[in-house]
């Protein structure tokens, strides 16, 4: 995709989007509802028309604003979050409704893509005599029938069980992987992406504010609401004086920074530690900890694996959340000492 743009009413939906996906390569597009990311795909697919900008597909032209490839005609596999299954017909039926060719060759590959994921047994049955992570897997086997070089994938696995939801995510990247096709999927949910994608398109206001893979996406987000989409995030403000930040827990460097410019320092609550050693004294401020600071438990809570407990901060009165692997439930008035590890922490123009 190269300069796309699609408004709607004056407003841009799809603001200069370019983006290139290769064979065997998932791209994930994510983005919270209403930034762009539908609209994409369905200009990719043809059933939208861009303002401006191209489309190539293995570097040929498939769309402009005046030359058209039909729908049809490229080779694009579709999926959908409600599966789209013809509930007339069996399910081998519908996994070969987009195949030509002999029947013996339809059959064969009916039963290969069936087979791949688990499903042959069910060939003569109909969609809704399957739950619904069997549809999910027949509308995976359909879209794939033709050989499609491109797949693209509309929020498909939102209608499952949670439970559910991982062991089909992972049996459908496997399949799309034995395909490679390049695939576009588009997700609202960070965990889908990290776990699905080897790149992610951050979509925000109809623009890619972020590309790269899903580590580095993670590790290096390019401001901080991208650092607050993937995961909660504490907060701590300070101010620029002689290329150092001042903040409660100590000084951070803040090269090419003006004097009073007021930063956000971001960490995550994974990160933020409990001092439990030494009694409120902390370390050395030169360390990689930093200087620690008060807080007073307003909040604890076990998840499963982890606890969350919150603070109230002796310096501003703000709120911190940290978590704590295990079971760890202070008692709600309990004053702790916190430190934050400096190289897990994004340093950002304060908003």
């Amino acid at each position: 995709m190269r300069n796309i743009v699609r408004e709607f009413g004056g407003r841009r939906v799809v603001d200069n989007v370019s983006l290139k996906v290769m064979p065997g390569q998932v791209t994930c597009l994510l983005g919270p509802s209403g930034c762009g990311k539908s609209t994409t795909l369905r200009i990719i697919a043809g059933v939208d028309m861009q303002d401006s900008g191209e489309i190539y597909v293995d570097n040929k032209l498939v769309c402009d604003t005046v030359y058209r490839v039909p729908p049809e005609r490229r080779s694009i596999g579709l999926m959908f979050q409600d599966f789209a299954l013809f509930p007339h017909l069996t399910v081998g039926q519908n996994v070969a409704f987009g195949l030509d060719g002999p029947k013996d060759e339809t059959r064969a590959r009916v039963e290969e893509l069936l087979g791949r994921v688990g499903l042959l047994h069910f060939i003569d049955s109909h969609p809704h005599e399957l739950s619904g992570g069997e549809q999910q897997r027949v509308a995976l086997a359909r879209a794939l029938a033709p050989r499609p070089s491109i797949m693209l994938m509309d929020e498909p696995f939102s209608g499952l069980d949670n439970r559910l939801r991982d062991d089909i995510r992972d049996e459908t990247l496997a399949v799309l992987k034995e395909e490679g096709a390049a695939v576009l999927l588009v997700t609202h949910e960070p965990d889908e992406a990290m776990r699905m994608a080897d790149q992610i398109a951050l979509m925000r206001n109809g623009e890619i504010v972020q590309l790269g893979a899903p580590y580095n996406i993670y590790n290096r987000p390019v401001d901080l609401e991208a650092a607050r989409f993937f995961s909660d995030i504490n907060v701590i403000r300070g101010k620029v004086k002689g290329a150092l930040c001042e903040t409660p827990f100590g000084q951070f460097l803040a090269p090419g920074k003006p004097d009073d410019t007021m930063l956000d320092i971001a960490i995550r609550p994974q990160h933020l530690r409990i001092d439990f050693d030494r009694g409120g004294k902390g370390p050395n401020p030169t360390s990689i900890d930093g200087t620690p600071a008060r807080g007073v438990v307003t909040r604890a809570r076990f998840m499963g694996r982890e606890s969350i407990v919150e603070f109230q901060m002796d310096y501003d009165g703000s709120t911190l959340r940290a978590t704590v692997p295990s079971v760890f439930l202070p008692r709600v008035g309990t004053a702790l000492w916190l430190m934050i590890r400096r190289d897990r922490c994004f340093v950002f123009n304060a908003e």
